[in-house]
């Protein structure tokens, strides 16, 4: 998945915003390329329908994300990343809302198999993503201890991303960006020397 299929996804889904979707997915991917303590670690985020997912999943342990603000608690806070990539080593998922806040740490969700097809080879964590996009319609991302991101929505597997392509694509995208920049400001810049000719001739 690149940056623009990701934002196609977001927009496929009414209540998607792409700056939260985004950041839950990078930060996902910081965690399946670095790991902690110099080893792999698995988790689980899902975004949107937070209340639902509450409704349907259980506290592993005392939560350490309750009682903050919610300003302290949002996925776009950079000071916010390294206590979740601390939280992310205990077992349970990250319960994060449409407007981006993480309301919870470390729950457990009830998976269930019906009308789920997932490929040989994933485990519990990822039936648990799968089955909570599609009894939920939230979207859930799950970090694989191999190092494979994959983002689920209505049970199915909508992108499976390596950290390395990803940062990959994103360099890319920024010198896109930066190149059309450039080339704008080159054509802003003889249009207006054009306009200053005309002004002097006349």
């Amino acid at each position: 998945m690149t940056i623009a299929a990701l934002r196609t996804l977001c927009s496929r889904i009414s209540w998607c915003e792409p700056a939260v979707l985004e950041s839950a997915l990078e930060l996902a991917l910081e965690i399946a390329r670095e790991g902690r303590e110099g080893r792999r670690i698995g988790t689980l985020f899902t975004v949107g329908k937070a209340d639902a997912v509450l409704a349907t999943s259980r506290a592993l342990i005392l939560d350490p994300l309750a009682g903050h603000a919610p300003g302290r608690t949002h996925i776009t806070d950079p000071s916010l990343r390294g206590t979740l990539k601390e939280l992310a080593q205990l077992d349970g998922a990250f319960v994060i809302s449409e407007a981006g806040i993480v309301v919870a740490a470390c729950r457990y969700l009830d998976a269930s198999v019906e009308q789920i097809d997932l490929p040989l080879g994933l485990g519990s964590r990822h039936l648990a993503g799968a089955s909570i996009s599609q009894r939920l319609g939230a979207l859930a991302i799950v970090v694989s201890e191999s190092g494979v991101v994959r983002v689920f929505h209505g049970g199915q597997i909508e992108a499976t991303l390596i950290p390395e392509l990803w940062l990959l694509d994103r360099h890319h995208t920024q010198l896109s960006a930066t190149a059309a920049g450039a080339v704008e400001a080159q054509r802003l810049g003889a249009v207006g020397g054009s306009l200053s000719e005309l002004s002097e001739e006349r």
